[in-house]
């Protein structure tokens, strides 16, 4: 049986489009989910009226569900077929900036909601909401795949439940009362310019904040700065409660990725902008120029700083327990991120602990090479060499250290060598509602990380055929029951870290250890004796080479259509979706 083939399901089966703007984290999740029940679901982009009207009459569904759509649905296409909106917005809400709404007027509470397609955009009958308790300090694009994507899941099982009794006549859904008080939500625009832009000379850094956290993905906060020329785009801010007072609007420091600078009341790190007509790069890289090395605020992994700050990496060790911790915008790792994280590794390689703990965020664990700082280069195809290399070597380091016992913790999405970087780890662990798309194909990569050998030793070489030949997700579960992970810890991300601490704090103990260790050494020499890693590093990158170089299986332009949002111009099969890249938490939408 194939890992992708529908399972056995627990109650009715029922024929599911998803129609949606492009496949990304939450329409993945809803396609494994929706399978694991035995459902049968196809995918179908929303490509203009008429191919939506041809593939719904085509396949014929029960039910047409909508996870992540931002065109309209045909109205003779939502009066013949069922159609359910996904929005994430609670009852009532209604327009195309909710979150952006919600994060910026510092809302606790927000949900998402299940509703019929209608005449009037987001007021048909509702089938469902979930609420859910919103991290104030969470940007947009972790909030859409956490949060809002649980309760999106939420509310595509309470429709898929009812519907049988719909469909008899026994259950019908609410219609939308904007005279109810309970209702809270209301009809808002998209948000303008206006609203999003950051005036530093005027705004608190709190209120930056907001408003870069708001704009998350696309389209990005619009801001200026004093002692810098060029109107911007800004992502990923952090608050800094320590060090200088900066001038309103200055950029004063740098460290890593980030800048710092100066508001009307506090400063901010900035860890990425956007100049016109460029991509979406790490600040430093878009003001280098203007940055000296006397600006450079460094502050090592292991440090721990008193108050908030900007460190993408961290180490630290509890007892014999080492953890090794980052959050990388989008899961993405450039040549420069990767050194830095390949120095963390040797300093916790040199730390007299037991257990290293290697994890990533709630967003993405990684999603591997940082394709946007490629494209910008000079010389993509030696930046993606250098790129390609630099994952290697952290790959590597990992795998030689036979005196401690690595635990992978995926707390967040992975894809691509980010999959692979985890399988350098002798336990496995996986956050539910991870998904996984371990392949590289789509992106016209062979791949490298060692993949030809730590793929096949987890799953077996017809496995791992499969998995990067159809170039398909896999969900936690699923990878648990194929030998991907270990085990799947709860949803909950303070419950998982504590999990992940517990399954540490267990293997550490000396009779548990020396087990484990020992074990390491035997599979480790059992595969050494097939083929020792740097053949496999050899032949993987004798065929990168030619990727990256000769371009032969189309890297380039797949790239470059990935970072520039290029849409597909079609759906190449009926739920053959195993050629579209799979979007990262711009959320599929193209950059204005």
């Amino acid at each position: 049986m194939s890992i992708h083939e529908p399972g056995p399901g627990a109650g009715q089966s029922l024929r599911i489009m998803l129609l949606c703007s492009a496949f990304n984290g939450l329409t993945q999740r809803v396609w494994l989910d929706l399978r694991e029940q035995g459902h049968h679901v196809t995918v179908q982009l929303a490509l203009g009226e008429a191919v939506i009207r041809e593939a719904a009459h085509a396949f014929t569904p029960d039910l047409i569900l909508c996870p992540f759509l931002k065109e309209r649905v045909p109205q003779d296409v939502y009066e013949h077929f069922k159609t359910i909106i996904i929005h994430p917005g609670r009852t009532g809400d209604r327009g195309p900036s909710s979150l952006d709404w919600t994060i910026l007027q510092g809302d606790e509470e927000w949900g998402v909601t299940a509703l019929e397609a209608s005449e009037v955009m987001d007021g048909g009958d509702i089938w469902h909401t979930a609420l859910y308790e919103r991290d104030t300090t969470m940007r947009k694009g972790v909030l859409y795949n956490n949060a809002s994507a649980d309760a999106a899941l939420a509310c595509v099982q309470a429709v898929v439940a009812h519907f049988p009794a719909y469909r008899a006549g026994t259950w019908r859904p609410t219609p939308l009362d904007e005279g109810d008080p309970s209702v809270l939500g209301r009809e808002r625009p998209s948000m303008p310019r206006q609203a999003r832009a950051v005036d530093l000379t005027a705004d608190s850094a709190e209120q930056a904040l907001l408003k870069i956290l708001a704009s998350d993905g696309v389209p990005g906060a619009p801001v200026r700065f004093t002692n810098v020329p060029g109107t911007y785009r800004a992502y990923d801010a952090h608050l800094e409660s320590a060090g200088p007072r900066l001038a309103p609007g200055d950029v004063g420091a740098w460290r890593e990725d980030a800048v710092l600078v100066g508001t009307a009341s506090g400063n901010l790190w900035i860890g990425h902008l956007k100049a016109s007509g460029s991509v979406k790069l790490p600040a430093t890289q878009v003001l280098g120029e203007h940055l000296s090395r006397e600006q450079e605020w460094p502050l090592a992994p292991q440090d721990e700083p008193d108050g908030l700050t900007y460190q993408p990496v961290t180490y630290r060790r509890s007892g014999r327990v080492g953890t090794l911790a980052w959050t990388l915008y989008n899961g993405a790792m450039s040549t420069a991120q990767l050194r830095r994280l390949q120095a963390a590794v040797a300093h916790a390689a040199a730390d007299d602990t037991d257990v290293l703990v290697v994890m990533g965020g709630p967003d993405a664990f990684s999603n591997g090479i940082h394709l946007n700082v490629i494209e910008a280069s000079a010389t993509p195809a030696r930046e993606a060499w250098e790129n390609i290399n630099a994952i290697n070597d952290v790959i590597y380091d990992l795998l030689n250290m036979p005196e401690k016992l690595i635990i992978t913790a995926f707390g967040g999405n992975a894809g691509a060598g980010g999959v692979i970087l985890g399988l350098a780890g002798d336990i496995v662990l996986a956050r539910a509602g991870t998904v996984f798309n371990p392949h590289y194909r789509s992106m016209g990569l062979y791949g490298s990380e060692f993949w030809t050998r730590l793929l096949p030793s987890r799953v077996g070489p017809g496995r791992a055929r499969e998995l990067t030949d159809a170039c398909l997700p896999v969900s936690a579960q699923m990878a648990r029951r194929i030998g991907l992970v270990d085990e799947v810890l709860p949803r909950s991300w303070g419950t998982f870290v504590a999990h992940v601490q517990g399954w540490a704090e267990h293997f550490a103990r000396l009779e548990q250890l020396a087990a484990q260790l020992a074990l390491k050494a035997e599979r480790r020499a059992q595969l050494d004796a097939v083929k020792p890693l740097a053949a496999h590093r050899a032949e993987e990158l004798a065929q990168m080479s030619g990727n990256m170089f000769g371009d032969d299986s189309g890297f380039a332009l797949a790239r470059r259509h990935f970072v520039h949002k290029v849409k597909p111009t079609r759906t190449p099969g009926n739920v053959a979706i195993h050629r579209l890249a799979p979007e990262d938490a711009d959320l599929g939408v193209a950059a204005d």
